[in-house]
């Protein structure tokens, strides 16, 4: 009877020492995500500003490199043809907020 007293005893005090450790690991984790959360710098979406001048300026190479190269016709309808993307891409976004909206109403 005394063993199994000591028995019970060791084997509470075990269970408690092995959560304090599970709870001990947790919150040393939570700490070195939020360490980690800090420094860690995200990805970020450019702005519509930024994308605007990376076209400006991608645009304007292409313009001057197909002037010399005497291909502005060439330049000019690739452009034309990325502006009908550029375009039908806008659309079906429209249309896919429209859906949404009508579907989240219930209309």
């Amino acid at each position: 009877m005394n063993t199994k007293g000591r028995a019970d005893e060791y084997h509470a005090w075990n269970h408690n020492s092995l959560r304090i450790l599970f709870h001990t690991c947790i919150r040393m984790f939570i700490a070195a995500l939020f360490t980690i959360a800090k420094t860690w710098k995200q990805p970020k979406c450019p702005s519509a500003d930024d994308w605007i001048r990376k076209m400006w300026y991608i645009y304007t190479i292409e313009y001057y490199s197909a002037i010399k190269k005497n291909k502005i016709m060439p330049f000019a309808a690739t452009w034309m043809e990325l502006e009908t993307l550029i375009l039908s891409e806008r659309s079906q976004k429209e249309k896919d907020k429209y859906q949404m909206i009508l579907l989240i109403s219930g209309i």
